[in-house]
Order: structure tokens, then sequence, then C-alpha cells
């Protein structure tokens, strides 16, 4: 058995740790004995739709949105429409979120133009959300049931349609816009967070749970072993203890 991931645009969009989350989906997929390869497409690349089982889409910052933005608007973008479509897992994080979802409007300039693959919308807004986040994952529509951390860091105020589900629900932090209470989205096996640092390593919860979908495009349906996270868990306690210190 193995695993196919495509590591999205990192040399623009993968900030702030966001290439752990590549790093922990291998780990965790060889621990299991499943084989695990990772290829980078950036602007210019071609993306096929047939490969991947699972996209990796990390942030970056707005002058990097700009360049994204134009690459999917052609071939890219109808690749990766046509790679979920045929069962390919996503995880997006922060600015992967915003382009996944139907346009992103910045402070100042145009807007971008998203891939409507999330039902969601986004504008910069004037104040900085930075610091440590702690949401209560929503076990009744999704799988895992346990809660999400990591350090959320953007000024978008992010607003999902309803075609789109919170991946959870606040309890410290802000969230996707500091209003409503909601962390994320998920749209079939898209996943989307603003949770960076990377968020993978403190919730495998989160990282099975794409790993079960990602590998049931080619492999069919299946129960991963268990690993023991005990590390894990102490990492994402020691994180949900930073983010319960700071409300």
């Amino acid at each position: 058995m193995d695993l196919r991931i495509a590591h999205l645009y990192p040399d623009l969009m993968s900030i702030y740790g966001d290439r752990g989350n590549v790093l922990a989906l291998e780990r965790r997929a060889r621990w299991r004995g499943i084989a695990a390869e990772t290829r980078a497409c950036t602007v210019g690349d071609a993306l096929d739709p047939a490969w991947a089982d699972l996209y990796f889409f990390g942030g970056g910052q707005d002058q990097g949105q700009d360049l994204v933005g134009a690459d999917l608007a052609g071939p890219n973008g109808a690749a990766l429409r046509a790679a979920i479509a045929g069962g390919a897992a996503v995880l997006a994080v922060c600015g992967g979120l915003q382009l996944l979802g139907h346009e992103y409007v910045p402070e100042t300039g145009p807007r971008i133009a998203g891939l409507g693959i999330l039902d969601l919308t986004t504008r910069a807004g004037k104040t900085r959300f930075v610091g440590n986040l702690l949401a209560r994952h929503d076990a009744a529509r999704h799988d895992g049931g346990d809660t999400l951390v990591g350090f959320e860091n953007h000024s978008g105020r992010t607003y999902l349609g309803p075609g789109a589900a919170p991946l959870a629900r606040v309890l410290v932090g802000r969230g996707n816009n500091g209003e409503d209470g909601t962390e994320g989205a998920v749209q079939g096996a898209v996943v989307g967070t603003y949770c960076h640092g990377s968020v993978l390593p403190k919730n495998p919860w989160l990282a099975d749970l794409l790993l079960t979908r990602a590998l049931a495009r080619r492999h069919g349906s299946l129960t991963l072993a268990p690993l023991d996270d005990a590390e894990e868990r102490a990492a994402h306690d020691a994180a949900a203890r930073a983010a319960r210190e700071r409300r």
C-alpha cells in the first residue's frame, strides 16, 4: 500500500511551520508500513489530477497569494478540481483555505478569485488574530471527536456558506472571523483550518482522518492501525494549556 502527497506551492505558501504537516503525514503512514511519496507543485508546474491521493496547501502572504491565485485560474485550478472530484483529500491552512473559497479580498488591491471548492469567502480585516487557539471538534459531524489546537496568525475574516461546515467550534482564540465561533471548514474530503504550528503533529486524530480519506481513493475503505501517540498527546495538551492561559 502506498500514499501519494502533492505539496502545493511550497515556495510561496508554506509559513509558520506548515511544511511539518507533510512530514507528519509521511511519518504516520510509514510507521504503519505504508510507503509515502511527496511531490512539490508550484507556479508553472503542471498538476496531474490522477497522481496524488492527498493535497497539502499551506499559508502565505498576500503577494504570494496573488501569484498562486493567478496560477490556479488556469489549468492547475481545473486539475485540482478534477482531483478532488476523483476522491483526493485536501488539507488547506490559512491562505490555502482562503484560496479554495470563492474569493479573498485584501485590504488594498483587487480581489483574488478563489477556486470555489469550499463554500466560503474571506475579506482582510484591520486587526490581526495572533495566538494559541483551542477549539472543540464536532464528533457528531466528523470522525474522531477531539479538541483542535494550533497557532493562529491571520487578519482574514472568513465566513462559511451553507455548503461548508466548520471543522471545530472555538473555545479560546478567534477562529475564522472572531464573531461566530467557527474554526476552519470541511466540505467533502476537503479540510481547511487557520491553525499553524504545524497543526497535524499536535492533532494526530486529524492527521489520521486525512490519511484514511486519502488512502480510500485507490485502496478502498480501511481502518488504520493504532499508533502510540503519547508524545503527540503531550504536545497537544501543552498547546491546550497555553491556549487556556491566554484566555
